[in-house]
């Protein structure tokens, strides 16, 4: 798929919002891209999935992280087209860990997928937590990039689409975005 391809899909499932909106990273914008709504459809995951995989399918991946909750359904699907294990991270009082179990394997090739990425911070948390058992990072995939900066994660980086979308620290929030009652969707 290409980018125009994600957007209308993006567009056809209704993720993209408009109004105030308190992001996970604190920040706070006029436009939301609300991920499940991508991820519940069967279809729309399954060709996101696809996708992902396509970039790395001559990799040698070893094996598929992402961050609980959005990349779990995104390690799962790419892990299947990759044909190879896939895992997730969760957050335990501030700091990304692995539970249940999971494991990664030293100098294993390690994938890291996102959804969508503001600040880069659940990345680069992950890319801390992959280094610590001495895995190999091969790159770091995401649905959309609404970052306004260039992201440097020191390890390849695609994204499907790339949609800089404003946002603001609290202290300074726009008067007219101010007067809009805030939504906090999906915040951790």
């Amino acid at each position: 798929m290409n980018s125009k391809e994600i957007m209308d899909l993006l567009q056809w499932t209704g993720a993209i919002m408009k109004g105030h909106f308190k992001l996970t990273s604190g920040r706070h914008s006029d436009t939301y891209i609300e991920k499940f709504r991508l991820l519940e459809n069967p279809i729309a995951l399954d060709k996101i999935c696809l996708t992902m995989s396509d970039k790395f399918k001559d990799s040698n991946i070893d094996l598929v992280v992402g961050a609980a909750i959005g990349g779990i359904l995104l390690s799962g699907g790419v892990g299947r087209h990759l044909d190879c294990k896939h895992i997730f991270s969760e957050r335990v009082d501030g700091k990304m860990i692995l539970k249940r179990g999971f494991n990664i394997d030293k100098e294993s090739n390690i994938l890291i997928v996102e959804d969508i990425v503001t600040t880069g911070g659940s990345i680069f948390e992950l890319i801390d937590l992959i280094l610590e058992y001495k895995a190999n990072i091969t790159g770091v995939i995401c649905i959309v990039n609404r970052s306004e900066k260039n992201l440097n994660f020191n390890y390849p980086f695609i994204s499907l689409l790339d949609i800089p979308i404003q946002s603001w620290e609290k202290n300074t929030i726009p008067i007219w975005l101010d007067k809009i009652p805030l939504i906090k969707p999906g915040s951790t």
